[in-house]
């Protein structure tokens, strides 16, 4: 917890836990740890380092620290208070990262709660960033995107949005689920001008 109290005072200390392989060693506690209270204790403490800047939170995140994290916020033998200190962890830790490809994999395992957070990073990169835009399609993030059930009207819903907004409306429904077999049929309803 002291590595937390530290990090939380300021964003140079924070940087300075960082450089120092802090948080490298609080992941490996992290996922070697049994006990409860000092998974929630290490939870918190990665969650007060990574909340200072997009550079903190893209050291956690390289640290491998978000997949441990929504593992434990997950498992159903973990206590309140770890499930409640993971998500705080998460969510500021992902209010401020950046570095998509930290984020993709969570797209893939994040429940509702935490997946709101994720899809809100990519929705305010991806305008921005062209090569990013390119690279969530190729590694299948976007056809992932369009599987994502959304209430109409809900904030998941609106980042959606956004992120679809970025790309040629055809490429968002050749992800879209349901699309190939529509193709399929058009391609047996065809009927070719043969002269």
């Amino acid at each position: 917890m002291a590595l937390g109290y530290i990090g939380a005072h300021s964003e140079t200390l924070a940087m300075a836990i960082i450089v120092s392989k802090g948080v490298v060693q609080l992941t490996i506690a992290l996922s070697e740890e049994t006990e409860d209270l000092i998974q929630a204790a290490i939870a918190w403490s990665l969650g007060q380092i990574g909340r200072h800047t997009p550079e903190h939170a893209k050291a956690v995140a390289q640290a491998n620290a978000l997949p441990c994290l929504l593992q434990l916020f997950l498992d159903t033998n973990s206590s309140e208070d770890l499930k409640t200190k993971t998500k705080k962890a998460l969510k500021s830790i992902l209010s401020r990262c950046v570095h998509l490809p930290a984020l993709e994999p969570l797209l893939h395992d994040a429940p509702p709660t935490i997946l709101k957070h994720v899809v809100g990073q990519f929705s305010k990169v991806l305008p921005h960033d062209a090569k990013a835009r390119r690279l969530f399609v190729t590694s299948g993030g976007l056809k992932k995107i369009q599987e994502i059930t959304a209430e109409p009207g809900s904030v998941l819903q609106e980042y959606i949005q956004a992120i679809n907004s970025c790309y040629p409306e055809e490429i968002v429904r050749y992800y879209s689920p349901g699309y190939s077999e529509k193709l399929l049929e058009r391609v047996e309803q065809y009927k070719p001008n043969i002269s």
